[in-house]
């Protein structure tokens, strides 16, 4: 995700296999929590790197082809956390940067064919989550509207309705799919 030339290496592959990539999604990401006086500024990099460096070189890779072909979806990944959380300072500021490049890229490529939206998940029962102690995961529920984390595919479905014909005339969309944790934020 972080090396541009390994990137575009892997993009060269697909297509060599499976045709032009009309369809991306930037799903990676990684955590690096600590409150902001504890934060390393190597944690700081490497959730920037992977979180949004990732995000602009696999769009980098595949989107000019999009604008050639005249069509392409680009779903980009972010969080509730954009919206700020404490200990999340580089995961906050990762994301929101996503949701940034998800809007320009949206204005710049509309007129090619090519729409960029992006999701930002709530809670989701991923590694990353069950890394986390239980009781933070029961504190996290509590403040969710619907009371649970969602399923993998319930954000899942939000990423494949972008990438549908459905989805055609939106472009710059952050899509929340968070049982309605975001509406008190």
């Amino acid at each position: 995700m972080t090396d541009t030339v390994s990137v575009h290496r892997v993009v060269e592959a697909i297509e060599s296999r499976q045709g032009p990539v009309d369809i991306l999604v930037n799903n990676a990401g990684i955590i690096r929590d600590r409150m902001f006086h504890n934060l390393s500024i190597e944690d700081w990099r490497e959730v920037l790197e992977v979180n949004l460096t990732g995000t602009f070189n696999c769009s980098r890779a595949v989107i000019d082809g999009m604008a050639e072909r005249g069509f392409g979806r680009v779903i980009n990944t972010s969080s509730i956390s954009s919206l700020g959380n404490p200990g999340q300072a580089n995961y906050a500021a990762a994301k929101t940067g996503v949701i940034g490049l998800t809007r320009t890229l949206a204005l710049e490529y509309a007129p090619y064919g090519v729409t960029v939206n992006c999701i930002a998940p709530g809670a989701t029962k991923t590694e990353m989550t069950r890394s986390l102690p239980s009781d933070a995961i029961e504190r996290f529920i509590r403040k969710i509207p619907m009371k649970r984390i969602a399923e993998p595919e319930e954000i899942a479905v939000a990423h494949l309705f972008l990438a549908s014909k459905e989805a055609r005339y939106m472009t710059g969309q952050v899509l929340f799919v968070d049982g309605g944790i975001s509406i008190g934020f």
